[in-house]
């Protein structure tokens, strides 16, 4: 099999990343890997985050990856930098390309971000803005209920209706901002739910498309991309229950997943 890209998360909504991937560089295999027995991620220590994150990140190392995408926002706060170090292979994460493609489009320099408690409270996101415009001025909220919301496969009606509107309350008193960064790739799954929650005159952010524009450039400066005409059969995995996993990839992607596996991770070295 051509070398793959690698994509891990802790849980579903990697698979936002994935798709945005998958739809740029269509010529290039991907293997998924979600940790939905152990999400969510957000709540859980550094230490635990960094263990599971190595666990997914050895896992997918013994299938011979070109690339890494960490498509978690918590894994990306705690691990990326040491990822970075100790892979001999290109690895990128959510958190600059999300932070880009906001400071594109805000107009008047004042962002939100929600994100998972780990997310927030890592600061990962006003350091990044911080480092490409010092006068952006950031305004975070975790937001808890998301993530476990959309593991269970609730998308829309009523129940998500009040738990997005209840949540973001303290970040729509707020009313200054005019970009939001969905600072979680579980929370595009209901960016919908967010976008008329907040109003139309917020710009929503996902970094889906950012981080695949610098995946297909990283390639490319290593001369890694795929020119082979074919049709990639992609791989995705979880750890969790597989016929969540399916119902949530199925309402996502344009056609059903076609090969999805049950792995065990607590076996696997969580160093590198």
């Amino acid at each position: 099999m051509k070398q793959a890209i690698g994509v891990i998360d802790s849980g579903v909504g990697g698979l936002t990343v994935a798709r945005e991937l998958m739809r740029q560089l269509p010529k290039e295999t991907f293997i998924y890997l979600g940790d939905t027995k152990r999400c969510p991620y957000g709540p859980r220590s550094e230490e635990e985050v960094r263990a599971f994150t190595w666990q997914m990140v050895n896992y997918l190392l013994g299938k011979n990856i070109k690339m890494l995408v960490v498509a978690c926002n918590t894994a990306t706060a705690y691990t990326l930098a040491e990822l970075q170090e100790e892979l001999d292979i290109p690895v990128i994460g959510v958190i600059d390309p999300g932070a880009r493609a906001a400071i594109k489009v805000s107009q008047n320099k004042r962002i939100g971000v929600i994100g998972t408690e780990g997310t927030i409270e890592s600061k990962a996101y006003p350091q990044a803005l911080a480092s490409i415009d010092q006068d952006i001025r950031v305004n975070d909220l975790a937001c808890p209920p998301f993530v476990p919301m959309v593991e269970e496969g609730i998308l829309s009606g009523p129940k998500a209706e009040g738990i997005v509107s209840r949540t973001l309350q303290p970040l729509k008193d707020m009313n200054h901002i005019d970009t939001l960064i969905l600072g979680c790739t579980h929370y595009p799954l209901i960016k919908d739910l967010v976008q008329n929650e907040m109003g139309d005159h917020i710009q929503v952010i996902s970094s889906g498309e950012e981080t695949a524009r610098e995946a297909s450039l990283i390639l490319a400066y290593h001369k890694a991309l795929e020119t082979d005409d074919h049709t990639p059969r992609h791989e995705f995995y979880t750890t969790g229950d597989m016929e969540k996993f399916r119902l949530v990839a199925n309402s996502w992607f344009e056609e059903p997943i076609q090969i999805l596996k049950s792995v065990e991770l607590e076996h696997v070295s969580s160093s590198a």
